[in-house]
């Protein structure tokens, strides 16, 4: 499977996490419109059918949000 940019799904993240805290209960017809668009395009662009998974799965993609592996490591 293909994976978006790093950078497109960043500003995706973005812009759907913006978008749900300024709905807050009340979503006018065009910003629905968008987040659905935006979480179509989520689900796309990580192989998913879930937005809340497709969040998720984009945010694992970021750069930074890999924990480094220490089991090697001797205390």
């Amino acid at each position: 499977m293909l994976m978006a940019h790093p950078a497109i799904l960043q500003g995706l993240t973005q812009e759907y996490r913006a978008l749900e805290l300024l709905s807050a209960g009340q979503v006018g017809d065009e910003m629905r419109q968008r987040m659905d668009d935006l979480a179509y395009t989520l689900c796309v662009s990580t192989g998913t059918s879930d937005v809340d998974a497709a969040l998720i799965a984009a945010e694992h993609h970021l750069p930074g949000a890999r924990v480094k592996d220490d089991s090697s490591l001797t205390v």
